[in-house]
């Protein structure tokens, strides 16, 4: 299989069952995801590097690999060329807008609200399927996108003001960009999943990613301040690209194959509490009544905007 890479062949991992490590990977990538908010925050406002040099670097190792892997897997079936246009509109949505807002973003504004305002995703991606493939709108996903603008909006007009966050509205606004990215990205993407595999779509979409972003992201990357560099720096870094993204986008996709998208999408909900976690304690933020109200806005809305999809 062309997952088969992903963990580590121990005894224990033997003994465990395939729901078992289906249910360790999405943890495992909710985690990672997690740590990124504040990882990333660290290393871009500390002025190690900035904003798109981190990006392309991501992308960059991502893909090396990702081809690297592909030496591994019995995988090697082509793009078909009625796909092309599909697979470059994922790349757009997926990765290079996705990305480049995602991480301008969140070293503006502060990780509990990019975590919190990435569990819109769940709601856009209801109401561009009411768009884009006529599902029927009822008054749950109706009360569910109210109480989830409602939730933003919270966080995207409060005035809190700290070093954490540069300028929290401007990042606010690029997180929910970048949300609605991904959303036509997971919606693009699912009809290749059903003809090609997983780690070859991320393979792809990746290596014309890092053509797309590297006139955009060269500059900042040449700027990036190595010499102050320690362990520590280099720590992080390692963390970000192999941890947050290699190892989480693959962890997501064994989990999916293995519990499905229902259950994969479930362990969302887990981020913004990890997230907050680890921003408070490494951080230095801190988690303010509005912070909480606007949470519980944005998970009620999510739920609400997906309630008839399990009865459907």
């Amino acid at each position: 299989m062309a997952h088969s890479f992903i963990f580590v062949p121990t005894p224990l991992l033997y003994s465990l069952t395939s729901s078992t490590k289906g249910h360790i990977a999405l943890l495992a990538t909710n985690i990672f995801f997690a740590i990124n908010f504040t990882a990333v925050k660290y290393l871009i406002n500390g002025g190690f590097i900035h904003a798109f040099g981190l990006n392309i670097i991501r992308v960059a190792v991502c893909a090396f690999l990702l081809w690297a892997a592909y030496f591994f897997t019995k995988e090697k079936k082509v793009v078909q060329k009625k796909d092309i246009g599909r697979f470059f509109l994922c790349t757009l949505t997926g990765i290079a807008i996705n990305q480049l807002l995602f991480i301008k973003g969140l070293s503006l504004t502060y990780s509990i609200h990019a975590s919190l305002l990435m569990l819109t995703t769940p709601i856009l991606i209801t109401f561009i399927a009411v768009w884009l493939l006529k599902e029927r709108l009822n008054n749950y996903k109706i009360a569910g996108l109210v109480l989830g603008i409602a939730g933003a909006l919270v966080l995207i007009l409060s005035k809190e003001k700290t070093g954490t966050a540069p300028n929290a509205l401007v990042g606010d606004v690029f997180i929910i960009l970048n949300a609605i990215a991904y959303t036509f990205y997971f919606i693009l993407v699912k009809p290749l999943m059903k003809e090609y595999d997983p780690v070859m779509i991320l393979r792809v979409i990746f290596t014309i990613g890092f053509f797309i972003m590297l006139p955009f992201c060269y500059k900042e990357f040449s700027a990036t301040n190595w010499h102050l560099y320690s362990p520590k720096e280099f720590s992080v870094l390692s963390l970000i690209v192999i941890g947050g993204t290699f190892c989480a986008y693959l962890f997501n996709i064994y989990g999916i194959k293995i519990l499905g998208a229902s259950i994969a999408g479930a362990y969302i909900y887990s981020q913004p509490l990890f997230a907050a976690a680890i921003a408070i304690f490494f951080g230095g933020e801190y988690l303010s009544s509005y912070k909480i109200f606007a949470g519980m806005l944005i998970f009620a809305g999510v739920y609400l905007a997906n309630k008839t999809k399990v009865n459907a």
